[in-house]
């Protein structure tokens, strides 16, 4: 990939003053500059196409929101801009991992082969009684409910995407899912008055 062709000083001046102003044709120009590279950065993090697209909508709300923070002292506005991907990016990668984490202790703890007592680190943590009743609702769903749920809100799947790795019709997904969440609502009724 080559590098984003690099703004005049004039004219990174311009758009900055611009930007500052609420112009949002200036944020229309540079979106049509960068943000060809903007997913080059994020796609080479993340190896995902939607993901990477994300992160492309991201970058450019926090351009907006935070052209204030641009120090022209410190560099120009292209490797700014470059290095918010970046750092979307990888925020979004750790996320990711912590998910299949998750997912995967999840997996480990319904085939009985983690130990759920807490450590005496993970009991002092707040809100940590919460996360244990939150996993016993879910090992008590039916495995299709649990999968669901588990590949939805550990590893960010949508329903359509789950119904294409589990092979199974998206109305039957969504029922799973729908069935799962009220049985989950339900058996974590209790559970609301710990977090009042």
């Amino acid at each position: 990939m080559t590098q984003p062709k690099r703004l005049s000083e004039d004219r990174e001046r311009d758009l900055i003053r611009r930007l500052v102003d609420r112009d949002e044709q200036a944020l229309s120009e540079l979106y049509d500059h960068l943000a060809p590279w903007v997913l080059g950065v994020a796609y080479r993090v993340l190896g995902d196409d939607d993901e990477a697209g994300e992160v492309v909508g991201d970058v450019f709300v926090q351009v907006w929101t935070k052209i204030r923070q641009h120090d022209a002292a410190r560099g120009p506005l292209v490797p700014w801009v470059l290095s918010i991907a970046r750092n979307r990016a990888l925020d979004l990668l750790r996320r990711r991992r912590r998910w299949h984490r998750k997912a995967e202790r999840l997996r480990l703890e319904h085939r009985g082969e983690v130990d759920e007592t807490a450590t005496p680190g993970e009991a002092s943590v707040p809100g940590w009684p919460v996360h244990q009743e939150v996993h016993r609702a879910l090992a008590a769903l039916p495995a299709e409910q649990r999968e669901a749920l588990t590949l939805a809100y550990f590893e960010g799947l949508s329903q359509s995407e789950i119904a294409t790795r589990t092979g199974t019709p998206l109305g039957t997904v969504k029922t799973r899912m729908r069935v799962a969440q009220q049985k989950l609502a339900e058996a974590l009724r209790h559970v609301r008055d710990w977090m009042v």
